[in-house]
């Protein structure tokens, strides 16, 4: 019998981060799209702007440490008709939340904010460069439109689809590699739809996993782990937080589900599972949430020991979920 992770992921695939990603992205696109400019913190080499900056120097502005003077920048060369992507750490570039919301989310600016090196799995750099409150932030600005991509074809296709979306756009991406989601041929990227990963599965689930980004792997995990034990996961690609996929979440409240869970390298506080919460409430929820998230501020450590310590492993998930079902 095959088990579910090889029906969910493709191990064939070297894992690759989002950042990566982005960066090879927008160096091919740039050639087919002269609108496209891109804007940098003076982080081009973490960030991976470096690769558009190399092929399209002319398109390129390194704005230096001045995060609030970039932000600004991007709205007026959106303003101007091009569409800026302004990229740094998440928690550099969302802790200009006030250029963001009235330089770009009040004035519906045509921009692209790309946040890296998000949550605890970016490791050694610590908790003065962990984006862990970014997606509460964005998510709270009308006009706003948040992505977490969990894995290479979401980061492209997300980037493609922005190409032709008109209005502020926030994509968060990670440091560590991501491993390769299998889909169905000629599956198209839906604004606001998630991606089921085992939908023969969706009806006859015991627990609904919801998770994107960096937790994505260890959130597949757990569900093998789980799936062995007996209990029956349906796993979730929730890239969308905004606008989020209410259709799904109001499905999962009424199936035959015990329990409804989220996992994310964020706080546990307004992200994901705070974004589920308050759907859930609009309908009266009749199943139980269980939120995983971050509580505490970040350490320095190793992705892989930090992962270990907040809880992210699929072991430490499976151990979480089977004791919340009792």
């Amino acid at each position: 019998m095959t088990k579910l992770i090889e029906k969910i992921m493709d191990a064939s695939v070297k894992p690759v981060a989002s950042r990566n990603s982005f960066g090879d992205c927008i160096a091919e696109l740039g050639a087919s799209h002269p609108e496209l400019v891109v804007l940098d913190a003076d982080l081009s080499k973490s960030t991976q702007t470096q690769h558009f900056a190399k092929k399209f120097p002319d398109r390129f502005f390194n704005m230096g440490i001045a995060e609030s003077n970039m932000i600004g920048t991007a709205a007026g060369l959106s303003m101007a008709g091009f569409i800026p992507f302004a990229a740094s750490f998440a928690c550099f570039l969302t802790g200009r939340y006030d250029q963001i919301r009235m330089s770009v989310a009040a004035s519906k600016a045509n921009v692209r904010l790309i946040g890296t090196h998000a949550g605890v799995g970016i490791g050694e750099d610590g908790h003065s460069q962990m984006g862990l409150e970014d997606l509460t932030l964005m998510r709270s600005l009308p006009n706003m439109t948040v992505f977490q991509p969990s894995d290479d074809w979401d980061t492209r296709e997300f980037i493609k689809w922005s190409m032709n979306h008109n209005g502020p756009v926030y994509m968060r991406l990670t440091r560590q590699g991501l491993p390769h989601l299998k889909r169905a041929a000629g599956t198209k990227l839906k604004p606001g739809v998630w991606d089921v990963l085992n939908p023969e599965d969706q009806d006859s689930a015991d627990v609904v996993l919801m998770s994107s980004g960096g937790t994505m792997d260890p959130t597949m995990g757990a569900a093998q782990i789980l799936s062995d034990k007996g209990v029956k996961p349906l796993v979730v690609n929730a890239a969308w937080i905004r606008p989020i996929d209410e259709t799904f979440i109001f499905k999962a409240n009424e199936s035959k589900a015990k329990l409804l869970v989220t996992v994310e390298d964020h706080y546990d506080v307004g992200g994901l599972g705070g974004a589920v919460a308050e759907v859930l409430t609009q309908r009266g929820s009749t199943k139980p949430l269980e939120r995983i998230g971050v509580t505490t501020f970040g350490q320095s450590g190793s992705p892989e020991a930090n992962y270990e310590h907040y809880g992210f492993t699929a072991q430490k998930l499976a151990d979480r979920i089977l004791k919340r079902l009792g």
